[in-house]
């Protein structure tokens, strides 16, 4: 019988660990995987600037 998941046009990176330690490979990772989001740095510091500690 053939794997119906083979037909699947993406495939996720190889993983390393079990259960909550599994993490995606960093030597099965490539330019392709992965977003880009070159406001990130930019977002987290506006989104917890009104949720820091007041020092008075």
């Amino acid at each position: 019988m053939n794997d119906p998941l083979d037909k699947a046009t993406s495939k996720a990176p190889a993983t390393l660990g079990e259960g909550c330690l599994s993490r995606y490979d960093p030597d099965d990772l490539s330019s392709e995987d992965g977003t880009e989001f070159p406001g990130a740095a930019e977002l987290w510091e506006r989104e917890h600037a009104d949720s820091a500690p007041n020092k008075e």
